[in-house]
């Protein structure tokens, strides 16, 4: 059985479309960030970055103690070895699916979230922030959408690097036309259709039914932290 510490962000997604996808037994525990449920102790001997998702794997391979992971990919990764599935087996394959998913890791997920913050939740408009990374959003989408031009998925088959980008293209968000991205919007189309997302979002649904309400106590809990907060002196 495996402990999934989760809300209702496209991180958290990528966790729950794999776990739906592979059929693994799963306990949902949710961690409202907006209340700050991040900072709980018992959270952060988890995850000390005080981030979502999380898993603790009460069985994992080597029939050792629970194993306990924070950062999604990390949890991917993980995922994907222990079960076989969705992460290729031969050498060149899985180095392909990898650099995919570090892509996510490192570049659309980042940009994209700065991207989100700076139009939706900053206090005051920032017209140079706003334009620089929606432009840079829109460099991603097309290096994404070029990828997929020759190929149904992201590394051939579907994978994890599929689900760990699906979450975050959100066209409407984005300030993005996504009929300027043919092949993304039918990659996109493709996945939205599998059982398993549609389970996986329908359970977001049952988690948190109002997830774009700001408030400013939530905004200082999600855009108020400094090293103070990591050293609990905040």
């Amino acid at each position: 059985m495996i402990d999934l510490y989760y809300w209702t962000t496209p991180n958290g997604h990528k966790i729950t479309i794999f776990l739906e996808e592979a059929g693994l037994p799963y306990t949902l525990r949710p961690v409202n960030i907006s209340n700050g449920e991040q900072f709980a102790p018992e959270f952060l001997a988890i995850a000390p970055n005080n981030r979502i998702p999380a898993i603790v794997d009460r069985d994992p391979p080597d029939g050792g103690a629970p194993i306990a992971l924070f950062e999604s990919g990390a949890i991917l990764l993980y995922l994907g070895g222990k079960t076989g599935r969705f992460l290729p087996a031969g050498l060149r394959e899985r180095c392909d699916c990898v650099q995919w998913l570090f892509w996510q890791m490192a570049g659309l997920g980042p940009m994209l979230g700065q991207n989100h913050h700076f139009a939706n939740y900053a206090p005051e408009k920032i017209p140079y922030a706003i334009e620089r990374y929606v432009k840079e959003t829109a460099r991603l989408y097309a290096v994404l959408d070029k990828r997929l031009s020759d190929r149904e998925f992201i590394a051939g088959d579907y994978s994890i690097a599929d689900m760990a980008c699906y979450p975050w293209i959100l066209p409407e968000r984005q300030g993005q036309d996504i009929g300027h991205f043919p092949h993304i919007e039918r990659w996109k189309d493709t996945i939205a259709a599998r059982p398993a997302v549609e389970r996986a979002y329908a359970l977001a649904k049952g988690v948190n039914q109002n997830p774009s309400v700001m408030d400013e106590r939530s905004r200082s809990v999600l855009f108020g932290q400094d090293a103070a907060t990591v050293r609990g002196k905040g």
